[in-house]
């Protein structure tokens, strides 16, 4: 899979959030999205995944025999994880997980249990969402992005709502799910969360216009 942008930009009302952003993202290598809160970091995550279109320019996504839709395909190719998604609260842990490989399949080697307990959440298997904490929830979040055999994995402010022990628990996550086959790209202002990418993208770079 490879992702190229081609002087790209977008904008809300009259104000540009970034613009003439060209770049490739390659299979095998993993990418941070840096910038302080409120830059567009986000933005450019929702373009990439096809959640926002592009004001300007566009985007390619090749695949080793043919390009993908934007629309109507790629989503097929992605799973994401980020603050700002809901997950539905009425399932048990169980529930939502049989529901989620209903639409994604699982990455090669794993399967529910092995995802529980990687997860550390076997505990609360048949334990409703809604009952979770902000932490569970977003471990929930994690490990079904990673472990869904997806050729792009975005995930925006991983370490949000986590402690410690649970930063640490995300890194051997991305170390343990993130092969030579798949592009991973994370949204960040934190070193903690993207010591280990290949590449930066600063969006700041991208917000002085001519």
């Amino acid at each position: 899979m490879k992702i190229t942008l081609h002087d790209i930009g977008r904008r809300y009302n009259r104000e540009w959030i970034f613009r003439h952003l060209s770049y490739t993202f390659s299979a095998g290598k993993s990418y941070a999205i840096l910038g302080p809160n409120g830059s567009g970091k986000s933005t450019l995550i929702k373009v990439l995944t096809g959640s926002l279109s592009a004001s300007e320019g566009t985007i390619q996504y090749e695949r080793t025999s043919a390009d993908i839709c934007l629309v109507d395909d790629v989503y097929n190719h992605l799973s994401m994880a980020a603050p700002y998604m809901e997950v539905i609260e009425e399932f048990t842990l169980s529930e939502l997980i049989d529901f989620h490989f209903k639409h994604k399949s699982y990455l090669p080697g794993y399967d529910k249990e092995s995802l529980l307990q990687l997860s550390q959440l076997q505990s609360a298997r048949d334990k409703h969402i809604k009952h979770f904490s902000s932490g569970m929830k977003q471990r929930l979040k994690l490990v079904l992005a990673c472990c869904s055999a997806s050729d792009l994995v975005f995930l925006d402010e991983p370490t949000s709502n986590l402690d410690v022990q649970g930063e640490n628990w995300y890194l051997d996550l991305v170390q343990q799910t993130i092969g030579a086959e798949r592009i991973l790209i994370v949204g960040s202002n934190q070193p903690k969360e993207y010591s280990f990418c290949d590449e930066h993208l600063h969006i700041q770079d991208y917000k002085l216009f001519k």
